[in-house]
């Protein structure tokens, strides 16, 4: 579904990725693991082509789109819950929702999507007239990753979804997403907290400052002696 062929990119002068290969499959979970500053959230923004690549080529179903503008990315399928959840506080939940409908594809279909994103989140459902900042945390990013699932997407990038939750949520939060799999979706996740992510995704690449070091099923990741001793303190 998804491919990138040595891709390079960065800001001003500063290179964050270098050369990076890497690839979901339909129907996969893959996590994208790595310390603060390795490039992980570059990674997702080049993916989106919110940010654009020096080099390399991205592909879609094995068409290229590197020279797309970020606004009909989504129209490929790919849609992003962004780190921070960005949600526009002063709206109700269902209209943060809605917003993620906005292409004329998803446009009549608002009605069975907002019950499709009911019936993975049934606390929005509850929550669905009160204003989005006024949300927990959790809640919070269950609206984020609701949104991005309004406009029915192929892949679903997740940019640290556990980032600044506790973690009697951040296991909720993985639940959820082991729901959103179980539903057909290919996940690609960006993540910090090594031992969940990797219970719930098929494959993960490890990255560090800006380059894919190693990459393997979940369970080879779990007994990388690298990934054991700097991720898992083993």
């Amino acid at each position: 579904m998804l491919e990138l062929r040595s891709v390079s990119a960065g800001y001003d002068g500063f290179q964050a990725l270098s050369d990076v290969d890497l690839q979901v499959r339909s129907g996969e979970a893959v996590a994208v693991l790595g310390p603060n500053g390795a490039g992980k959230t570059t990674l997702l923004r080049v993916i989106s082509r919110l940010i654009a690549n020096r080099h390399g080529e991205l592909l879609m179903d094995g068409r290229r789109y590197d020279a797309m503008p970020a606004w009909d990315v989504i129209g490929l399928g790919i849609a992003q819950v962004p780190e921070g959840r960005r949600l526009f506080p002063r709206l109700s939940v269902e209209d943060n929702l809605r917003i993620g409908a906005y292409l004329p594809a998803a446009r009549g279909k608002v009605a069975s999507r907002l019950d499709f994103v009911y019936s993975l989140f049934p606390r929005m459902r509850e929550r669905r007239l009160q204003l989005a900042g006024t949300l927990s945390g959790g809640e919070q990013q269950m609206c984020a990753i609701g949104r991005a699932l309004m406009s029915g997407p192929r892949l679903l990038l997740l940019d640290e979804p556990s980032a600044g939750l506790a973690p009697v949520v951040v296991q909720s939060i993985f639940g959820l997403i082991s729901r959103i799999r179980a539903e057909g979706y290919t996940v690609l996740i960006v993540e910090q907290n090594v031992r969940q992510v990797l219970g719930i995704v098929d494959r993960a690449y490890l990255m560090e400052t800006g380059r894919m070091r190693t990459s393997g099923t979940a369970a080879e990741m779990l007994s990388n002696d690298a990934v054991r001793k700097a991720y898992l303190g083993i």
